[in-house]
C-alpha cells in the first residue's frame, strides 16, 4: 500500500495538506455514511491507517526513507497506530462523541489506541463490521503495560563487530528480569532498539508493554566516528612534514598499515585507508579509516635544534 497515493497527496505535501485530504476521504467513506458497504469499510481502514503514518512526522520519515516494504518491516500494525486517538481526530472533523451500534453502524469509542494496539482490533472481524460492546455496555478492557525506556551504552568495537548485551530490568515489586538484546554491526548513536512485549507487565490482564533501548555509542581514545569513517590522528615532527615519511597506523580491529606521507604535506591533511572504517548497516561496506596529520612543533628548542632552525629561517624556511 503506497500511503500518499491512498491519501491522493504527494510525497512533499504538507502536514496540512494531508490532514485536509484525510478529512474529505473520511467524510465519504465513514461507516456511519456507508452501511454495510465492505468496500467503503476496506477504504476507511486504508486510508486511518495511512493518515496514522503520514501525520506523525518520526513515521512518516521511516516510511520515506525504507519505502512500504520496509516500513512493515520495522513497524507492526501495533506500531502504527501507537499514540493514534482516531475517536478524538474524527472529533476534530465534526462526526461527535461516538455512534450507537445499530443498522450497521459502530461505535467511534472502540477505536481507541491507549492499549498500543490497532484502533480496529476491536470493530473489524473477519472483515465484517460488529459493534465493540454488547447489549449491555462496555466493560473494561484490558490494557497493556507501559513502554519502558533505557539507555544501552556501547563501544565502537561494538558498532564495529556487533554484540549481544545482557539487561537487568528491575520492575516494579523488586522483581529482576534479565533480557538479551543483539546490538547489530553499524548501529548509529542515537537509534533505538525495540523488544516487544519486554516492557512493564499489564497490571489488568493485558499484555506487556515494549522495551525500547536507545543506544549511546562510546568515545574511543583514540578513533572519532565520522558517519561510517573513523578518524586517527598521527603527530610527525616538521622535518618529515617537509622532507616526506612513512608511519605505522592501527586500525580499530587491530591490524597495522605502513602509509606513506607526501614532502610538504599540510597541517590537518587527512590520508585514507579504504575499507577499515565502520559498516555501513548490519549487511553493508564499511567506510574508511581517515588518518589526519598533525605537525607536532616543540615547545622549547636545544641550541643545536635553535641553530637549525635560524639557519632555514635565513633561507625562507
Amino acid at each position: 500500500m503506497d500511503y500518499y497515493q491512498s491519501l491522493g497527496v504527494a510525497k512533499t505535501a504538507s502536514a496540512e495538506e494531508i490532514k485536509k485530504a484525510y478529512r474529505k476521504l473520511a467524510l465519504k467513506y465513514h461507516p456511519d455514511k456507508n452501511p454495510d458497504d465492505k468496500v467503503a469499510e476496506e477504504k476507511f481502514k486504508e486510508i486511518s491507517e495511512a493518515y496514522a503514518v503520514l501525520s506523525d512526522p518520526e513515521k512518516r520519515q521511516q516510511y520515506d526513507t525504507f519505502g512500504s516494504t520496509g516500513f512493515k518491516q520495522r513497524y507492526s500494525q501495533e506500531d502504527i497506530f501507537r499514540n493514534f486517538d482516531l475517536n478524538d481526530i474524527l472529533r476534530q472533523f465534526g462526526f461527535g462523541g461516538g455512534f450507537r451500534p445499530g443498522g450497521g453502524g459502530f461505535r467511534t469509542s472502540n477505536f481507541r489506541s491507549a492499549g498500543g494496539g490497532s484502533p480496529f482490533e476491536n470493530i473489524f472481524s473477519g472483515g465484517g463490521m460488529r459493534g465493540g460492546c454488547g447489549g449491555g455496555g462496555c466493560g473494561p478492557q484490558p490494557t497493556r503495560g507501559e513502554d519502558l525506556t533505557y539507555e544501552l551504552q556501547v563501544s565502537l568495537e561494538d558498532v564495529l563487530n556487533g554484540t549481544e548485551k545482557i539487561i537487568s530490568l528491575r520492575h516494579q515489586g523488586g522483581q529482576n528480569q534479565n533480557v538479551s538484546v543483539k546490538v547489530p554491526k553499524g548501529i548509529e548513536d542515537g537509534k533505538r532498539l525495540r523488544l516487544s512485549g519486554k516492557g512493564a507487565p499489564s497490571q489488568t490482564g493485558g499484555a506487556p508493554g515494549d522495551l525500547y533501548l536507545k543506544v549511546q555509542v562510546a568515545e574511543h581514545p583514540v578513533f572519532q566516528r565520522q558517519d561510517d569513517d573513523l578518524l586517527v590522528e598521527h603527530r610527525i615532527p616538521f622535518s618529515q612534514a617537509c622532507l616526506g615519511t612513512s608511519i605505522e597506523v592501527a586500525t580499530l580491529e587491530g591490524k597495522k598499515f605502513n602509509v606513506k606521507v607526501p614532502a610538504g604535506v599540510q597541517q590537518e591533511a587527512k590520508l585514507r585507508i579504504k575499507g577499515h572504517g565502520l559498516p555501513v548497516g548490519p549487511i553493508g561496506t564499511r567506510g574508511d579509516l581517515l588518518v589526519k596529520i598533525a605537525i607536532r612543533i616543540p615547545k622549547t628548542l636545544t641550541p643545536e635544534q635553535e641553530e637549525a632552525i635560524q639557519a632555514l629561517a635565513e633561507l625562507d624556511l
